[in-house]
């Protein structure tokens, strides 16, 4: 009998539903403590740790699922600079910033294998000395760098070095970039690109004499200045 009127109830028939979700939290409590109060007028005592319980849990739950989507949305603030509130694509506006020296240090590594390793560093290759044409190619890019990576500020370089060396360990070429402005953004892209664009560049003065050769390890090495100050690559 006691179940016959629980399912008659209102309360029943919404907490039974497919549409349960939609119940808010005060309707599913009122519906328990009503069950309860029924129980108690059968059996003479209220269910020990039962439904009461239950529909606290339900609230307490919600409550923290509704904590974690606002933990979520404070997330949010921490967004990617280069990109708007909506998910556009925005080159970021500096002009707040404060101008400081910033230099960048990047690597890069060109593996040849040992019979194109032989023709380069006897300076043997068809094109010419390999060495010297990729390292224009590398101080030519860092000053090409904004009209190569859309978003990029175009900064006025202060300095700009490449530097390539042949190891004959893994018979590759190492190769290293440093750029250095002062003003209200870093140099980390210039260095990447230069050594990037020198790394392309040992390809294509090699691609005659083999095709396996790989570029690797294209990574900033360290940074200085600006906000976030000094940070180095821990290998």
């Amino acid at each position: 009998m006691l179940l016959r009127r629980f399912v008659s109830s209102p309360h029943s028939k919404r907490f039974f539903c497919s549409s349960s979700s939609s119940i808010s939290n005060n309707e599913f409590t009122s519906a328990i403590h009503e069950l309860n109060k029924e129980m108690e007028s059968v059996f003479g005592e209220p269910p020990a740790g039962g439904l009461a319980s239950s529909a606290s849990n339900v609230h307490v739950n919600n409550e923290s699922q509704h904590s974690s989507f606002q933990k979520t949305d404070d997330q949010s603030s921490f967004q990617l600079t280069h990109t708007g509130h909506s998910g556009e694509a925005q080159m970021v506006d500096v002009s707040p910033k404060e101008s400081t020296k910033r230099t960048a240090i990047a690597g890069c590594k060109v593996l040849l294998g040992k019979k194109v390793f032989d023709l380069v560093s006897a300076n043997q290759m068809a094109k010419g000395d390999v060495l010297t044409v990729a390292k224009i190619a590398g101080i030519t890019a860092a000053k090409q760098t904004s009209n190569l990576i859309p978003l990029c500020h175009n900064i006025s370089l202060t300095h700009v070095q490449v530097d390539l060396s042949l190891n004959c360990e893994d018979f590759s070429v190492v190769i290293e970039g440093e750029a250095a402005t002062t003003g209200k953004t870093g140099v980390e892209m210039e260095a990447m690109t230069a050594v990037s664009v020198a790394g392309l560049t040992v390809y294509d003065m090699c691609k005659a004499a083999s095709k396996d050769i790989v570029i690797t390890d294209i990574r900033l090495k360290h940074k200085s200045g600006g906000k976030t100050g000094d940070w180095s690559w821990k290998q």
